[in-house]
């Protein structure tokens, strides 16, 4: 399976859950109920990032410095992580619900511009048994942390 399939389902699967979790946010009635959704949002998140910096995204560096957008993904990753702690930090049940709500809005901007300029100029640059490579990798480094 090629490395971009395995990146599109699993943005399937956290827009599912980004979906339940604004379709139920203003029913969350407690400061800790809002700040254990977004360490589990965190939780999930986090290997995803990390192995697509790691394995996606530097192999096609070269090409995002050409369009300009070198320092853009890794940064977008950074982003969102501090959100998540600043969630954590928050005080209030106001102030954590809304960076739980900015936090997913700045995933859905960052997966979407993955889907639409990122994937397609991997599977346009790289070759099939590269993207391939990359993902029978990306199903070993999941296999292993799941031990």
């Amino acid at each position: 399976m090629r490395i971009t399939d395995i990146l599109r389902a699993e943005h399937t699967v956290f827009h599912h859950l980004f979906n339940h979790i604004e379709a139920n946010a203003p029913a969350f009635k407690t400061l800790s109920e809002v700040k254990s959704l977004a360490r589990l949002l965190e939780k999930v998140m986090a290997p995803h990032s990390h192995t697509e910096d790691e394995l996606f995204i530097e192999p096609l560096e070269h090409c995002f410095d050409q369009i300009g957008h070198k320092e853009t993904f890794h940064h977008e990753h950074e982003l969102i992580e501090e959100m998540f702690v600043q969630i954590q930090k928050a005080g209030a049940l106001k102030g954590a619900r809304k960076g739980l709500l900015e936090v997913i809005a700045a995933a859905r901007k960052h997966f979407e511009k993955e889907e639409r300029v990122v994937f397609p100029m991997a599977e346009r640059i790289l070759k099939a048994k590269t993207l391939s490579n990359l993902g029978h990798e990306w199903m070993e480094r999941r296999a292993a942390s799941l031990k």
